[in-house]
């Protein structure tokens, strides 16, 4: 059986996407192969996507038929207002337009899809939400940790470290009192805050602790450090967005699994 077969056969009884709706779909942490059977079949009925920075070349190639719009955004560089992206959305669905709005790892995981379903709600346009990978337990797994490991941890948090001060800031020092390991999003730019409240709420300077840089992708790489060597580390290998933070135990298991002593 071809590969267009199978696809053709698990594809055959999902839904179509209907002119004047608008799925939300996750692309995963950036490698195409983890992407949704879902996801490859929404791409390939869209005729307008929307798209994030952090979706591959790769994958937008798929929507080969579609008009594509860039919606990017990065941290400390200039992007567009949600508020715009909101509005893109509804202008599109209202177009009758065939609308995929793609984002990277999971729509409802620092993703911003909630508010985007929420404004496509209010203004009555019918929509889907596609999950997809998230890039936390994607690239913690190609990296080669594992997200939880009997007699580590029972639970494991995932936090955004962008903002330095808003409501949506992280209480780094309750969730360090929870003893848990923490993956971290977009927290590079505040990672020197978010490591002294780290400590400050009682965390050991040796806990382990990685950064894991294009998670999935070709140039992936790995730079293992402690909590207390971590923001030297960053430094001294010149670390760039997009890149997880991941504190705790479960980094230790990294070499023992690749058989290192």
């Amino acid at each position: 059986m071809t590969l267009s077969t199978t696809f053709a056969r698990l594809t055959a009884h999902k839904p179509l996407l209907e002119p004047g709706h608008v799925w939300l779909a996750g692309s995963g942490p950036g490698d195409p192969s983890l992407l949704t059977l879902e996801v490859l079949s929404a791409l390939t009925q869209a005729d307008a996507l929307v798209h994030d920075a952090l979706v591959s070349q790769e994958i937008i190639a798929v929507a080969e038929q579609a008009e594509k719009f860039y919606v990017g955004k990065r941290g400390g560089r200039l992007s567009i207002p949600q508020s715009e992206i909101n509005t893109l959305l509804v202008k599109l669905a209202r177009e009758g337009r065939k609308v995929v709005r793609l984002k990277g790892g999971h729509p409802y995981v620092f993703g911003r899809g909630g508010e985007e379903t929420l404004a496509l709600t209010e203004n009555g346009i019918p929509y889907r939400v596609l999950p997809g990978v998230t890039s936390a337990f994607g690239g913690l797994t190609s990296a080669g940790i594992p997200a939880t490991m009997r007699g580590i941890n029972g639970a494991i948090i995932l936090a955004t470290g962008f903002a330095a001060v808003s409501d949506d800031r992280p209480d780094w020092q309750a969730l360090a009192r929870t003893g848990q390991p923490i993956v971290i999003y977009m927290g590079l730019t505040h990672m020197e805050e978010t490591v002294a409240d780290l400590l400050a709420g009682g965390l050991a300077s040796d806990t382990p602790a990685a950064l894991i840089e294009n998670a999935t992708h070709p140039e992936e790489r790995t730079v293992v450090a402690t909590l207390g060597t971590l923001v030297e580390a960053a430094a001294r290998e010149a670390v760039v967005s997009p890149a997880l933070i991941v504190v705790g135990g479960i980094v230790a298991m990294r070499e023992r699994l690749a058989g290192k002593p």
